[in-house]
This record gives structure tokens, sequence and C-alpha cells, in this order.
């Protein structure tokens, strides 16, 4: 069976992700997406980080008059008022709003905090007593509580929340209509929110980011709602779907490194950029990578990719490219990476929240290990129930006993 590269091998679809298969990194090279759009994948690391930092390469042009479908159904990530699809000067006045809050110093200070939530969430679960939902009790509550108290949402519906993010990241599983009508929900609360902050600001990041549009001028309304909802959605998502999918490869398949992760957290952050380098946050289904398009004709790779050209960057691909991490996918797990993993992508739209999902990772692998060394599935990876119907996948419940 041939496979296109960034495809994973269909047989069995629902295996854990980090039992997903790619093909090897190669030289850019054309093929097309379900909808027939022609597309450049992009595949071994220095190419795809080429293609991450040289503005030839735009997200706004992914959404101009003339550019060809990506998707049958959009969602959050093909709103062209986001964060993610601005380029240039227009991208950087919005990136600015929110990026002192979250450089590395600004999250070493809450530190302190981050690991009070992880002990409470540690104490219930062992208070819970086995068998216990890792999931439901820990991976999905922490980021949760992170980014409700970094926006002073507490109070806010979880299950709500879910709803809305898992629409605002469909994959096609959802209908135009549905995730139409769940984002129009999702706006309408980030515009009450925004008013009620301006109305009586406060210290946390809503009020901050408002604070600073206003200092920068000319943002529109309409900006300030779609990075609203982008915080609240990728200030949970990846670090419930990474810490998810990271136990169950860590509880699966390498048990012995468990107890080290407890020892040292120092180790543990190492870990933790091995884990997000070689554990994909989803399937590659309907976009085989990050995709971005070509202002200009640029070589990549001894290739010349036109320009107007669709680009897809195969990151995950990428982070298991030889030339750059010899040991593969999975090596030693507790050695520092030669060079930085793509997971967070890289250039000028270089994920924001990159350092408070390692921090939040690192404390609670650390202290969960620390506290339950003995942790153990309580049941076969074949029986894992997996949530569905985003671009991302984790488990819907990981049941653990100790």
């Amino acid at each position: 069976m041939s496979v296109t590269p960034g495809q994973s091998v269909p047989e069995q679809p629902l295996v854990p992700l980090h039992c997903l298969r790619f093909a090897e990194p190669g030289p850019p090279r054309q093929a097309a997406l379900p909808n027939d759009t022609p597309v450049w994948l992009v595949s071994r690391h220095r190419d795809a980080r080429q293609v991450l930092t040289d503005p030839a390469f735009g997200r706004a042009l992914l959404y101009a008059p003339d550019a060809p479908p990506l998707t049958s159904t959009p969602n959050m990530l093909d709103d062209p008022d986001s964060l993610l699809n601005q380029d240039g000067p227009d991208h950087q006045r919005l990136r600015r709003t929110v990026q002192r809050a979250f450089t590395p110093r600004a999250v070493a200070r809450w530190r302190p905090w981050v690991a009070a939530v992880v002990e409470q969430l540690v104490d219930d679960l062992v208070k819970s007593g086995p068998p216990a939902d890792a999931v439901a009790g820990f991976s999905t509550p922490l980021p949760v509580a992170v980014i409700s108290r970094l926006m002073a949402l507490d109070g806010l519906d979880q299950d709500r929340m879910r709803h809305w993010s898992n629409l605002a990241l469909s994959d096609s599983s959802h209908s135009p209509e549905e995730v139409g009508a769940a984002l129009r929900e999702f706006g309408a609360f980030a515009a009450q929110l925004i008013a009620e902050r301006r109305r009586d600001p406060g210290e946390d990041l809503v009020s901050t980011l408002l604070a600073a549009a206003a200092a920068e001028g000319s943002i529109p309304e309409r900006q300030l709602v779609s990075l609203v909802c982008g915080l609240v959605v990728g200030g949970h998502e990846t670090t419930m779907t990474s810490l998810g999918n990271a136990l169950v490869y860590l509880l699966s398949e390498a048990p012995e490194s468990w107890a080290r992760l407890g020892a040292d957290e120092e180790a543990a952050g190492v870990a933790v950029e091995q884990l997000l380098r070689s554990i994909p946050l989803g399937e590659p289904r309907e976009l085989p990578g990050t995709a971005r398009r070509a202002s200009v004709a640029v070589e990549v790779g001894g290739v010349t990719i036109p320009a107007g050209a669709v680009v897809a960057v195969q990151s995950q691909i990428a982070n298991r490219d030889p030339e750059v991490y010899a040991e593969g996918q999975f090596g030693d797990l507790f050695a520092p990476l030669p060079a930085p993993s793509l997971t967070f992508g890289a250039g000028p739209h270089h994920c924001l929240g990159a350092w408070l999902a390692r921090m939040e990772m690192q404390l609670a692998l650390h202290r969960l290990s620390a506290r339950l060394p003995g942790l153990r599935l309580a049941e076969p990876v074949e029986a894992i129930d997996w949530r569905r119907g985003s671009i991302t996948r984790s488990p819907q419940r990981l049941t653990v006993v100790w």
C-alpha cells in the first residue's frame, strides 16, 4: 500500500497517536488535498523551518479572493480575523497585545500556583481511590483551571467550553451549519466578556489585552473577539491533548521512565520536550500539515515552489527527521533535543502559549509520578475510548490504578 507523506497507515485508525506511522522525510513534493486542491508537501526539518520562518510564505494569502479551498468544513483556524491568519505588521500589532503575558519570565511567575493546582488535583485523585479516570480528574481540569484563572473565567460552564472548543477545531465530522452555530455562540460569549472587562477591568489576561489594544490603536473589534476565543481554546486544548497522550505512552510503553519523572523535576522538563516532539496532536486527515501560501517563487530544499502555491508543513514528519534526530521517534526520553522541535511552529507564528504548555506538562508529570510512582493503566490501550470529531485526538477516558 502506498502512503502519502503525512497520512497515517489506515489499518488501525484509532491506535494511540505515538503508534502512528509516517512516511520518511524527503524533498518538497506535489500532492493533492482530499478536495483536490494542489499542495506542496514539505517534510524535512530544515525545509519545514524555512517555510515557517520565511515571510514569503504567508497565512493571510490562504484567504485571498483567488485562494483555493483547503477543507470541506471550515473551523476556527480558518477565521481570516484570527491572529493565526494575519501576517507582517497586522500580525505583529495584534500579537503585541498579549505576547508579554506569555514570555518565559511571565510564565515563571505563575509556576507556584500552577504547582498548587497540580497538587490539589493529585490529592483529589488519590482521595477518589483507584480506579480513577486520569482525563476527567487530571489532564482536562489542569489546563482548564489555569486558563480560567488567567482569564478570570471562574464559574464558566466547562461542558459548554468543551463543546465550543471541539467544534472550533472540528474535523469533517460536523456539518458547516453545526460548526457555524457553535462559533457564533462562542463569539457572542467573547464579545460579552470584552464588554464586561471594559466596564470593570481587572488584572486578568482579557483586561490586559484590552488595555494593550487601546494603546496600540486601530485593532478592529472582530479581531479582539477572535483573539479571546483563540486564548480560551489554545489555553487548554494543546496541554489537555498532549498530557493525555503522554500518559498513554508512558504508562503503556515506557513504565521504566515513570519513576524517574517523579524523582527529578529537571529531567521531567527534558522528557516533556521529547514527548511533545514524538507524539503528534492528531491525525492529518483533511490537511496534511500547517498550511502556508507562497507570495513569490521560492526555492526550498532544491525545489522551486511557484508563487501562489499552497504549502503544507508536515511537522509530525519533520520532528522525526533522522538528519536532526538520530534516535528517530523515541530514543532516550531524558536526552536534551539537539534542535528545537516544530510542535509549536517557528518564526512569527510560533505558538504564544508554548512556555505555559511546557511548564504545565512538566509539573503535571513530575508531581503525578512523585505521588503515584506505581500508576498504571487499568485496561489495554486497545480498549481506550478516544475523543473524536476534532483535528486533535486524545483519550476520552483513561482508567488508571495504583
